[in-house]
């Protein structure tokens, strides 16, 4: 299997993966990536030295060059495009090549679909603490991926962060928690900061200490074997006043309330994946 990795797109996310690799110890020489501009082109093969950047405006064919050789491609380009993408390198793809891709909601059929007759595909989800090599992605195997090639794909993506398995039917669940959560922590963030002001806290003061907050608890959660309801319990005095803070939170339905926004963040996933096919 061929070392060369492809990155077809090379946004926020595609571009971590690829930053990842590299700080990992992957040759850059092995590294294509395609983008539309030849601006970006530059500042990418900058940005990383030693991979080749590509961009269409330069040459219409880029896509098709960049996985002709290719032992992984990596789709990244904006979900609605995703299938078009497929079908246009699908004339260039070794029969052995992994194709991966990072798009939200697009479903291992519609990539399987679009793609030559048993070629391995593998569908993801990460999220956007991937950017700091602390994020989490999971993988789902399309019926033509074998164990080793699933392997294969887990060790590149693991190059910015956890990599979890999961069957395709969980990853609307898996994006209400993980895809969408950074989202809720940033949240609870500004409505931290927004509760001091509200105390008399002059507001960059505010929202200095509950950005540091959350970042410093996050840090604490990421220690292996951490639990966060240990973790709660710890700094809650019997009587004191983080005690009184929970209560609070339990009386207004916070739990029910952060359960009902997950669903309905599940919902929107599966409503967005069936507007694609």
């Amino acid at each position: 299997m061929s070392n060369r990795i492809a990155f077809l797109g090379c946004g926020s996310m595609n571009e971590a993966i690829l930053g990842g690799l590299i700080d990992g110890g992957t040759n850059p020489a092995d590294i294509v990536a395609t983008v539309r501009r030849a601006e970006r082109a530059t500042e990418l093969a900058e940005r990383h030295h030693g991979i080749t950047a590509i961009a269409g405006e330069e040459e219409p064919d880029n896509n098709r060059q960049a996985v002709v050789g290719s032992g992984v491609v990596i789709l990244g380009v904006k979900p609605v495009g995703i299938a078009a993408l497929a079908r246009e390198i699908s004339g260039s793809l070794a029969p052995a090549t992994i194709v991966i891709s990072v798009a939200a909601a697009v479903s291992i059929e519609q990539l399987e679909a679009a793609l030559p007759a048993g070629q391995p595909v593998i569908r993801t989800m990460p999220n956007t603490p991937a950017k700091l090599g602390r994020g989490v992605v999971s993988v789902s195997p399309g019926t033509n991926c074998s164990a080793a090639q699933l392997q294969q794909a887990k060790a590149v993506l693991s190059a910015v962060g956890t990599v979890v398995e999961i069957q395709e039917g969980q990853v609307d669940a898996l994006s209400a928690i993980s895809g969408s959560g950074p989202a809720y922590a940033f949240y609870l963030a500004e409505s931290m900061a927004a509760a001091g002001v509200e105390l008399g806290l002059d507001p960059e003061l505010a929202l200095l200490l509950a950005r540091e907050t959350v970042a410093g608890a996050g840090y604490m959660l990421a220690e292996p074997g951490a639990d966060p309801a240990g973790l709660r319990r710890a700094v809650t005095s019997p009587s004191g006043t983080t005690e009184r803070a929970i209560a609070t939170f339990d009386e207004r339905g916070l739990p029910a309330i952060i359960a009902a926004g997950a669903r309905a963040a599940a919902v929107r996933a599966a409503e967005i994946t069936r507007q694609l096919a």
